[in-house]
């Protein structure tokens, strides 16, 4: 189905989901190039099926939309989300772009900016939090006006309140594939307004689309309700 510019794909129950973004990860890794990663609880299972799939990531360059500012061992940094779940399950692994969660926010996000620069990205997986933020991308936040970095400091808008570092709007938009990944009850509300009605700084995923390329959101039936119900 379509919602205005986004292809939308709906699975029966989280599990579904993830595996079919899962394939979308490991076709990208077979045809190498540049993949941001997110974290979080839902894309877990698709990394994990992503490495089952394809176990040769070595023509990949894999990048974060964001991390929190966290040291990499830490269990709410998403580096380790990934690692554990993707990067430690690869015999022929990626080159890793990690922010480093362990500095200062801002002295962070200008290492990012500069290792990041010119940066075109050939898949950008993403989620969706209940108040409509996608990457560190917060409603009506600073991050959002930025279109001259490639990454900035965010403030934390959401659990766990941390500083956080994010790529920007003009970033993500570059993937020819920006898939977003979107399970629960819980994000139904934003799901219908990220894809459901017109961009809108309150929602930052509806400012996220490809601007080269497809955009694609892979939703269990519970995140999907609100927005199956207004399309009918």
């Amino acid at each position: 189905m379509m919602a205005g510019d986004v292809e939308v794909r709906i699975a029966a129950d989280p599990q579904e989901a993830a595996a079919i973004a899962g394939f979308d990860l490991a076709k990208a890794a077979q045809q190498g190039g540049h993949i941001a990663v997110s974290g979080g609880s839902t894309p877990r299972p698709a990394y994990a099926h992503a490495a089952e799939l394809e176990p040769d990531w070595s023509a990949v360059a894999v990048w974060f939309a964001d991390e929190r500012c966290v040291p990499p061992d830490d269990s709410r940094s998403n580096y380790r989300l990934v690692r554990e779940s993707l990067l430690d399950a690869l015999p022929q692994p990626p080159i890793v772009h990690r922010i480093h969660g362990e500095l200062e926010s801002e002295e962070a996000a200008v290492g990012y900016d500069e290792i990041a620069a010119g940066l075109q990205l050939d898949l950008a997986l993403l989620g969706i939090g209940p108040d409509g933020h996608t990457a560190s991308l917060f409603p009506n936040a600073p991050a959002l006006d930025a279109r001259d970095r490639a990454a900035v400091s965010a403030d934390a808008g959401f659990e766990p309140f941390v500083p956080r570092v994010t790529l920007t709007i003009p970033v993500l938009c570059s993937a020819e594939l920006v898939l977003f990944l979107v399970a629960g009850e819980d994000k139904a509300d934003a799901v219908a307004r990220a894809f459901g009605g017109a961009p809108d700084p309150g929602v930052p995923a509806s400012l996220v689309r490809s601007a080269r390329g497809r955009t694609v959101a892979v939703l269990d039936r519970a995140a999907a309700s609100r927005w199956e119900a207004a399309a009918s």
